[in-house]
């Protein structure tokens, strides 16, 4: 459970990955909120309707928001705030809570498998530095329009 934070920076890989996933949960929690507006203008309330439809169209705003700020610490919080509130919009609508137990399944599988893939990317990147410091290719500072030689000298290109 490494890979499961509730608050700090993550990845690029993870990042990305959260804010997709909060990107396609804003598309459900918008239909969600023309549901929830449909029922209850069919019951004779419109006033309630249109806050109904009012509070999710801000929830599904508020989703993408917290996408657009994964880079930032405390965007990793704004997500969960997000599946709480996702949650709390069942109370409304029933069948949301399938739609939360998906999207936090997504939520929590992103968060893990981006932790283990971003822990690869960084291994292969160090070793791949660490191969080119071997092979010297690393330790030569070669100006443009420059090519390194076998014995670590640079000469020109052309």
């Amino acid at each position: 459970m490494r890979g499961l934070v509730f608050y700090g920076t993550t990845g690029k890989f993870t990042f990305r990955m959260l804010a997709t996933v909060l990107a396609g949960q804003s598309v459900c929690l918008f239909l969600g909120a023309l549901v929830a507006r449909a029922v209850t203008a069919s019951e004779g309330d419109d006033g309630s309707g249109t806050a109904y439809l009012v509070v999710g169209c801000g929830l599904a705003v508020l989703c993408v928001l917290a996408a657009g700020s994964m880079r930032r610490p405390w965007g990793v919080s704004f997500g969960w705030v997000i599946q709480a509130l996702t949650l709390l919009s069942a109370l409304v609508v029933p069948m949301m809570f399938f739609v939360w137990l998906i999207f936090l399944a997504l939520w929590v599988g992103c968060l893990m498998q981006g932790y283990k893939v971003d822990r690869l990317d960084a291994r292969r990147a160090a070793a791949a530095a660490a191969a080119a410091d071997a092979d010297g290719l690393g330790a030569a500072d070669d100006g443009p329009g420059q090519a390194a030689e076998a014995d670590g000298t640079s000469r020109p290109i052309g």
